[in-house]
């Protein structure tokens, strides 16, 4: 009788590992194939970051923060010179050129060490996006869609141009 119940036991401990096999294959293996969401490049703030500016300056975190009609906006933005010499960002938004000039390995951060850049005549409401090119060499510059944002998140308040009067 003892050889005879562990005979009817190894089936069974057999299709139990198999079938335990299986199902934890079948729920781990779509990682094998899935892309991870934890690899895809992404901007964690309200704005939006360039690398493709044709030169060696990057963009980080762009913005324009406007008045309440979309009349006028700052644009808020960090600037980044990866390159060994000093180097002019021009900043074509809507047909206003705008420029910045950031040294070699430096950072200029405008809205927060510098004051945000003043953009006249925007004509875009707050909740919309604005292309933008930013041009940093004589490479390839892609135009960026910049989200245009109000002050009236607390963070943005002292951001906003003063209205006119």
């Amino acid at each position: 009788m003892n050889s005879r119940s562990a005979a009817s036991i190894a089936p069974r401990l057999v299709a139990t590992v198999a079938l335990g096999a299986a199902l934890a294959l079948g729920t781990t293996g779509c990682t094998f194939i899935t892309h991870q969401a934890s690899t895809i490049d992404y901007s964690p703030s309200d704005g939006v970051s360039v690398d493709a500016t044709g030169g060696d300056i990057v963009v980080r975190n762009a913005m324009i923060i406007a008045t309440e009609d979309g009349s006028s906006g700052n644009l808020v933005a960090a600037f980044v010179n990866d390159g060994d010499k000093s180097s002019r960002i021009d900043i074509n938004i809507e047909g206003t050129m705008l420029n910045v000039r950031v040294p070699a390995g430096e950072r200029i951060s405008l809205g927060a060490d510098e004051d945000p850049l003043l953009i006249e005549d925007l004509g875009v409401m707050p909740g919309a996006d604005v292309e933008v090119l930013f041009v940093s060499g004589d490479g390839d510059a892609v135009p960026t869609a910049v989200p245009v944002l109000d002050g009236s998140l607390p963070e943005y308040a002292d951001l906003t141009p003063a209205e006119a009067e």
